[in-house]
């Protein structure tokens, strides 16, 4: 099973390319709803969160204030580096339960949507990474329109994150969200197709015989790993880093070879 990593920044379009990829029959796993899970009242991550945040962050029912959670993290880095680090672990053991439910169902591919992707470290989990592009003025637009934000707080939003621009590095094939809903859709097609093509007939093995499926796993994330890790400090000091400013479907992997099967 390939496993694809799904992300983008805000207001960059990605719930709708998911949209899309549950459209052309691909299950999403998305890691939103597990960040929820996982801090359902009684969970092991909640009475973390309580411990060190105090009680005022639950509602009286028992369940997180999540607005009353982000107004502490929201500008204070310090405490956000404590939160990810009570949510992530407790995310990435849903995850895994999850692929590997998806893995016993047969499936060919599986994506997950994962905002903070590369931030928590997910990307090495993944065999294929699909980040969702558009340009900073146009995120800024939509997320003024959609939440009705002055500019300075859509701005403050967009600084709270890491920019659209550091993930894409990570990307394999890149979906520019600039244009229409149509052309969305057309570049959602071909991605799709790519990924199947990528995954191949290999996946039956995998799946019929799983040591050679734990193999396949161990190779893809070491290739992975040295690719995104000393590959890519090496192509920093020969070539310098490439930054496009305009992005159209593209499958990064010529560039920089095909990956171990």
């Amino acid at each position: 099973m390939l496993v694809v990593g799904l992300t983008g920044g805000i207001a960059s379009g990605k719930s709708t390319v998911t949209k899309l990829f549950k459209d052309h029959k691909v299950p999403v796993i998305d890691l939103d709803i597990l960040a929820r899970v996982a801090v359902e009242p009684d969970s092991y991550a909640l009475s973390a969160l309580v411990r060190h945040f105090g009680p005022d962050i639950l509602r009286d029912d028992g369940t997180l204030n999540r607005d009353k959670l982000g107004s502490i993290v929201f500008n204070n880095d310090k405490e956000r580096k404590v939160l990810n680090s009570i949510v992530h672990p407790a995310v990435r053991r849903l995850l895994a339960w999850e692929l590997v439910k998806a893995w016993f169902r047969g499936e060919k591919l599986c994506v997950v949507d994962a905002p903070l992707l590369v931030e928590a470290g997910l990307w090495k989990m993944c065999g294929a990474i699909v980040v969702v592009y558009c340009s900073e003025i146009l995120q800024l637009q939509r997320l003024r329109s959609r939440n009705n934000l002055s500019l300075a707080d859509a701005q403050a939003r967009l600084a709270a994150q890491a920019p659209l621009s550091s993930k894409l590095k990570y990307a394999d094939l890149v979906i520019d969200n600039s244009g229409p809903l149509a052309d969305l859709d057309a570049q959602v097609e071909r991605v799709v197709t790519r990924l199947h093509e990528r995954a191949g007939w290999s996946w039956v093995l995998s799946w019929l015989c799983p040591p050679v499926g734990v193999v396949r796993a161990v190779l893809r994330v070491g290739w992975r790993l040295w690719v995104k890790g000393v590959g890519k400090d090496k192509s920093r000091r020969t070539r310098g880093e490439r930054r496009p400013e305009s992005i159209e479907l593209k499958d990064r992997s010529r560039r920089r070879g095909s990956e171990p099967s």
